[in-house]
């Protein structure tokens, strides 16, 4: 199974596939999609959606993964964040992809065993678990890459 996962954002987007079983995953590929902010946030979401579409087309994933949004404070940043993953769904649907939701801490208990584990953690582990770019160097970039394995985790359980 290939999956295209994402960390959603609009000023950096994480994205990555990962590929395997729920015992041995590959990280196909990974990096961040980057907007200017200086660009009004309908151009920024065009260009968001336009890579991610090249992503489909390139690496042909089964499915798309994308992790739940979250937010405490900054009700208008993630209103943004919910309209990029709402366009992403799209996409994926457009391409004929199923979606998935995983949330934060589902997320860490698929990748570490623990959800409350500390970002530095979560890194270490994905960077355990695959091999990661070396020029990676986004926290976006890791949650995408663990978006892709708790699909992956979760997709294989019982069979």
């Amino acid at each position: 199974m290939k999956v295209l996962s994402i960390d959603p954002g609009y000023g950096r987007c994480g994205v990555a596939v990962v590929s395997g079983t729920a015992n041995k995953q590959e990280c196909e590929y990974s990096g961040c999609i980057e907007t200017s902010s200086k660009a009004e946030f309908p151009d920024r979401l065009a260009e968001i959606c336009a890579a991610v579409r090249t992503l489909i087309k390139k690496y042909q994933p089964d499915a798309l993964a994308i992790e739940k949004i979250f937010f405490n404070q900054n009700t208008a940043t993630a209103m943004q964040v919910a309209q990029v993953k709402g366009a992403l769904i799209l996409v994926a649907k457009e391409a004929g992809l199923e979606t998935y939701d995983y949330g934060p801490q589902e997320i860490k208990i698929a990748v570490v065993g623990y959800g409350k584990s500390p970002k530095a953690q979560m890194i270490q582990m994905v960077s355990q678990l695959v091999d990661v770019r070396p020029e990676a160097k986004h926290d976006d970039e890791y949650d995408a890459i663990a978006v892709g394995i708790t699909h992956l985790a979760t997709s294989y359980r019982g069979k």
